[in-house]
């Protein structure tokens, strides 16, 4: 099926073309026609199958074709749960829109309010937000949703996981009744299907792939390592020239910074994305790690839905996640839009029981795998000495948060996130 045959406005396939692809995804065929109709929808999807396409497709579409309500108002609404996504969700929008003029603004947290405010007030069609900083500025009275047509809640399930649900709820309590609501997640939870009760009306459903299981495109192993050995053991499988573009997943941010340092005391260049990285240096180290400046980025799980790269060769979980579902999304990070990927997990004999979880949930064995030459009984190694301290001006202090925030292989339309 080619894009033209689900009725887009010809600027939105001319942009779509502009980018290569030719194809939508499953998820785009299936959620697209329905969001045109008008109808609210809940759309499930492994990651990386492309649904910010699937919904911002369309949404530009109906921006383009309707005229507007009297009034500055903005007419659609996209929240995202971290500030990483929202750029990206902006990113993948004005690649769509590269042909029509669609005024958008990004309201996060972590940033200056100034710039934000303007944009809110100058009546910007399109806001990406996240719930905390958005909230902040409608208590300003910077926000004007009088006539808001659309509202989408993206990665819906992790903006829950962060504790967004009451102020998901203030938002929408405050838009008007009458409007389109999109709701997508990779995961549908109780507390998504209650939300959708809550808050849409007999809403179509799209469910591409069995929930909550990992792409098919993923190969996916298990190395049982001893928890000292974790670090030794990523760089032993760094020397694997086809290992060229890593994501590794650690559960805190001092863990990411001290595999960082081991990394680079051995000279694979590598960049850090956790919660204590300014703004500036979260965008610089995803910049850096999409050019192939670094080879290696290590991140904590608030970036794990919120990571925009074509080509990851490798998801590595240093860390087993103790929940399913997030083992889900971090591994979602490679093996995209129908590319290949393979998805690495370290487990200790403490992870065992969170493992076997995990298999119940996606319905199979993990394969486990041994290292060849790997020295599984050695002594735990010394840690490079970090010279700099806790306050050494090349690393930014924490800020008090104010907001959360593999190319395809073929021409099919992926998300270019990608999302997801």
């Amino acid at each position: 099926m080619p894009f033209k045959s689900l009725g887009l406005h010809p600027l939105i396939i001319q942009a779509i073309q502009d980018t290569g692809y030719t194809e939508p995804t499953p998820i785009q065929a299936a959620a697209i026609p329905e969001i045109l109709k008008g109808h609210d929808l809940i759309g499930i999807a492994q990651t990386g199958t492309g649904k910010t396409a699937a919904f911002t497709l369309p949404l530009l579409h109906r921006l383009h074709t309707q005229p507007p309500k009297p009034g500055n108002s903005t007419r659609t609404l996209i929240l995202a749960p971290t500030r990483e996504l929202v750029v990206q969700i902006e990113e993948n929008v004005c690649a769509y829109a590269k042909h029509m003029p669609v005024r958008i603004a990004k309201v996060f947290g972590g940033v200056s309010e100034r710039p934000q405010m303007q944009a809110l007030r100058s009546g910007a069609e399109m806001v990406i937000a996240t719930p905390g900083r958005l909230l902040d500025l409608m208590g300003q009275r910077c926000a004007n949703f009088a006539n808001l047509e659309h509202l989408v809640l993206d990665e819906a399930d992790r903006m829950l996981d962060m504790g967004f649900l009451p102020a998901i709820r203030r938002v929408l309590n405050s838009l008007p009744k009458k409007r389109q609501t999109l709701l997508f997640s990779a995961t549908l939870s109780k507390e998504i299907e209650a939300l959708t009760h809550e808050f849409q009306h007999q809403p179509k459903t799209v469910q591409i792939g069995r929930r909550s299981n990992p792409a098919e495109t993923v190969t996916q192993l298990v190395y049982e390592v001893p928890r000292h050995l974790k670090a030794s053991l990523l760089a032993y499988l760094l020397k694997d020239p086809g290992m060229n573009m890593v994501l590794v997943f650690t559960r805190t941010k001092h863990g990411a910074d001290r595999v960082a340092r081991r990394l680079e005391s051995i000279g694979i260049k590598t960049a850090t994305l956790h919660a204590n990285r300014s703004q500036n240096q979260r965008l610089r180290a995803l910049a850096d790690f999409r050019s192939g400046a670094v080879r290696v980025l290590v991140a904590t799980d608030i970036a794990a839905r919120g990571i925009d790269v074509d080509g990851i060769s490798h998801v590595v979980n240093l860390d087993f996640p103790p929940q399913p579902e997030d083992y889900v999304h971090r591994i979602g990070r490679t093996g995209r839009a129908h590319a290949i990927g393979d998805a690495i997990s370290f487990v200790c004999q403490d992870d065992y029981s969170n493992l076997r979880s995990l298999e119940r949930f996606i319905g199979r064995g993990i394969v486990r795998k041994k290292a060849d030459g790997f020295d599984y009984a050695a002594p735990e190694p010394p840690m490079p000495i970090d010279t700099r301290g806790p306050r050494d001006s090349r690393e930014a202090r924490p800020r008090r948060p104010q907001g959360a925030g593999g190319r395809a292989g073929g021409r099919r339309f992926g998300n270019s996130r990608g999302g997801r």
